[in-house]
């Protein structure tokens, strides 16, 4: 071997290094290889396939579910809003993650013992803090007239309101209402009750909907099992679930993953770098700070 052959060699050992030292180093390159095409529109999509999601809105800082949460939310710059959606008794969609009334309002017993009329006397905000008094359960028509042409929203269907039957329930009343204010292409629905997905795919298959993993009704189905076999196009799960495994299994079958629910920065860092597609969050004005920071260094 000749000294041109071993410098050759040498160079090639040197670039093989400083590739797998900027890989080590930089916490976004092997994130960015993982981030697969969003199933729905951003109104404010930055196009780095990556969604900042207000869980419940900005509950950290405003009571979940509320107006306000889902405004603050908007105005730190998250890019989603998560919302929860049950029935009233008389059949109205509206927003509040419990069953129950107790923990959130002034009510007590089921949210569907209650008419919509009923539930707008109750106050959903004083539990939060004194500031918050008076906040009202909103519906689902009012969370959409507001977002209509500022920011996407992921609708989560409540175990408690689906039933066996796919039409005239709420799956098909939400629909309805997205359809209404033309925002079909900016509502990921979810649910952890997978007949809510066979039931939005048997009203429109072009629903985009993410199956949001349930042990239980898994079985021993891998993600990739679950988003085929109910035709999902996305798969939501704790950051817990979302380990190297399933993370390198949803970069090979190419279906986006959020993970929920995330407050502390070191774990932002940690999913983004897994490969998550998004993050729902109760302090996007946080997350968000750590997406922009996260990019800065990768860009330098």
């Amino acid at each position: 071997m000749n000294l041109r052959e071993l410098l050759n060699i040498g160079k090639l050992n040197i670039h093989v290094f400083l590739v797998v030292f900027m890989w080590i180093c930089s916490p976004t390159i092997h994130a960015q290889e993982q981030m697969m095409d969003l199933p729905v529109s951003l109104y404010s999509d930055n196009r780095d396939g990556f969604v900042i999601i207000g869980h419940r809105g900005a509950s950290a800082y405003h009571p979940e579910n509320t107006m306000s949460a889902f405004r603050a939310a908007y105005e730190m710059g998250a890019e989603m809003i998560e919302l929860d959606v049950t029935l009233s008794k008389d059949g109205i969609p509206v927003v509040i993650h419990d069953e129950t009334l107790d923990r959130t309002t002034t009510g007590q017993g089921s949210v569907s013992d209650h008419t919509l009329e009923e539930l707008k006397t109750l106050d959903a905000g004083s539990w939060f803090s004194a500031e918050h008094a008076g906040e009202p359960i909103p519906t689902l028509e009012e969370v959409l007239e507001f977002a209509k042409g500022k920011i996407s929203v992921n609708i989560e269907i409540k175990t408690e309101a689906v039933t066996d039957e796919a039409w005239r329930g709420i799956e098909q009343k939400a629909w309805e209402l997205v359809k209404k204010y033309e925002m079909e292409d900016y509502i990921l629905f979810s649910s952890f009750d997978y007949r809510a997905i066979a039931h939005l795919k048997k009203i429109n298959v072009d629903i985009a909907a993410a199956l949001l993993y349930e042990k239980q009704q898994s079985g021993n189905r891998t993600p990739s099992e679950l988003v085929e076999g109910y035709n999902a196009d996305a798969f939501n799960c704790s950051y817990r679930q979302f380990s190297k495994r399933w993370a390198k299994e949803a970069s090979e079958a190419g279906f986006p993953v959020f993970v929920y629910t995330v407050n502390s920065e070191r774990l932002m860092r940690k999913m983004i770098k897994r490969g998550a597609s998004g993050i729902f969050s109760d302090k996007p004005d946080v997350l968000k700070k750590i997406v922009e920071n996260l990019w800065k260094s990768n860009e330098s």
